[in-house]
């Protein structure tokens, strides 16, 4: 599904429409039909810049899984150093209790004094992961989205968002948290030295393994092609390369056993993840747009714990990447304030 319809203000499911899902029967069926009649998972809300500024013959551009834009005042500052021309994003907030009924997206970019791009991923049926459950009990969403896009002083065209999957896997609560939607890409162009350049903010499953995630890159791909043909494209992401299958990232004696016969393939998923032989088949160069190391980040509960992985990725094609780095996503005072770290690169045209 590839979604281009854009709006100033996205359509919010009211709490009667949401409750009328969870009281509903919890199949198939019920899940498409839930998925048809929401409107926001077929929208774009887009807000320019009020003065865009231009991008010259290079541009700087980083990608942050921001796990739910939980703090805004330390986020804007970490984004606001980077200064970058474009942030892509994943994991946003809009109307959910656990980042205080805020539009997070458009919080941060009036902070910033600039536009944004969000799509919905998924329509939070409930308060979130069992931790956000027990931290905001008895709390209610206003609206229950959850999102990603981009933050930019530039002005970004053709907007769309990419429906990667919508196998409805959230849908019946079996991993402690009911949603209606499914993985997204988001997508937009940005002129650098007058050329158009696709950006791709991308966000993985989580609880699934490599075969599942070399269906989702071809879909983007695929998605991609179609949208921009022969455009250069630079894709960021949290893809979530575990190099495991989900039950197994589960299980600390195979992590344990896998470590000891390979110790860098946390940090090294590459030749145990298929999608990367794809991506090189289709053009896409990864080697000279990342620095090397983990890009996971303990949040200050202890989770994610140790040993940790590489999991957020950028990828080029038709593009010169210089200066790769991964910026620390911490406050002011060293505290996590993600579980994953920033990407950052500078691109410019072949």
């Amino acid at each position: 599904m590839l979604v281009t319809r854009t709006t100033d203000r996205m359509t919010l499911p009211s709490l009667a429409e949401r409750q009328a899902i969870i009281d509903g029967p919890v199949t198939p069926d019920a899940f498409r039909r839930a998925f048809d009649a929401t409107a926001c998972l077929r929208e774009i809300e887009v807000r320019s810049p009020a003065r865009p500024v231009p991008v010259g013959t290079r541009a700087r551009i980083a990608f942050w899984n921001a796990e739910r834009l939980k703090y805004q005042a330390p986020s804007a500052g970490l984004m606001a150093s980077l200064r970058a021309d474009v942030l892509m994003l994943c994991e946003l907030d809009l109307g959910m209790a656990r980042t205080g009924n805020r539009h997070t997206t458009s919080d941060l970019a009036d902070t910033l004094g600039q536009g944004y791009v969000f799509g919905a991923e998924f329509i939070e049926l409930g308060l979130g992961d069992l931790r956000e459950q027990k931290a905001h009990a008895g709390e209610t969403n206003s609206a229950g989205i959850h999102g990603g896009g981009f933050i930019s002083p530039v002005l970004l065209s053709r907007p769309a968002l990419v429906r990667l999957e919508t196998s409805g896997r959230w849908f019946d609560g079996a991993f402690h948290e009911r949603r209606v939607g499914g993985r997204i890409a988001m997508l937009a162009e940005v002129a650098v030295g007058g050329r158009p350049v696709l950006l791709a903010s991308v966000h993985y499953e989580s609880h699934t393994g490599p075969g599942d995630r070399l269906l989702q890159t071809e879909a983007l791909l695929d998605a991609i092609d179609r949208h921009a043909p022969g455009v250069p494209v630079l894709i960021g992401g949290d893809f979530n390369t575990s190099s495991r299958e989900y039950e197994e990232k589960r299980d600390p004696s195979f992590i344990a056993r896998a470590l000891a016969v390979d110790p860098n393939r946390l940090v090294m998923p590459v030749p145990y993840e298929p999608m990367f032989d794809l991506l090189q088949r289709r053009g896409y160069d990864w080697e000279t747009c990342n620095a090397p190391g983990p890009t996971q980040r303990t949040r200050p509960d202890g989770t994610p714990p140790p040993p940790l992985g590489r999991i957020d990725w950028l990828f080029a094609r038709g593009l010169l990447c210089s200066d790769a780095a991964t910026v620390p996503a911490v406050d002011t005072a060293g505290i996590a304030i993600s579980d994953h770290e920033v990407l950052a690169v500078t691109i410019a045209l072949k």
